[in-house]
């Protein structure tokens, strides 16, 4: 059994993903790189609302950032997100 530790941030892990918004800019990363603005156009909200949810994405390490002038572009931070948001949905498609 796994430590304490490692069950606890695994949980913490899967609350993150556990939210409507966060798993749509997850998809919609998982195909392109965004700015905050094309994300909050894609999804018709407000940029602040956006910065949010990245916010929280970012600190979890499931997606990573690059400044390009005053703009922020937004990607997946790894290819294990990219599997797990895969294999969701090839779970919940079975």
């Amino acid at each position: 059994m796994p430590g304490e530790e490692s069950l606890s941030t695994l949980s913490e892990f899967f609350r993150i993903l556990g939210d409507v918004t966060r798993i749509k800019i997850l998809h919609l990363l998982s195909h392109s790189d965004l700015y905050v603005q094309d994300i909050a156009s894609l999804l018709d909200m407000n940029q602040s609302a956006i910065s949010h949810q990245l916010r929280i994405l970012k600190q979890a390490r499931l997606v990573k950032y690059r400044r390009k002038g005053r703009s922020i572009c937004y990607s997946i931070d790894d290819d294990h997100i990219k599997q797990i948001f895969s294999q969701g949905f090839e779970h919940i498609n079975e």
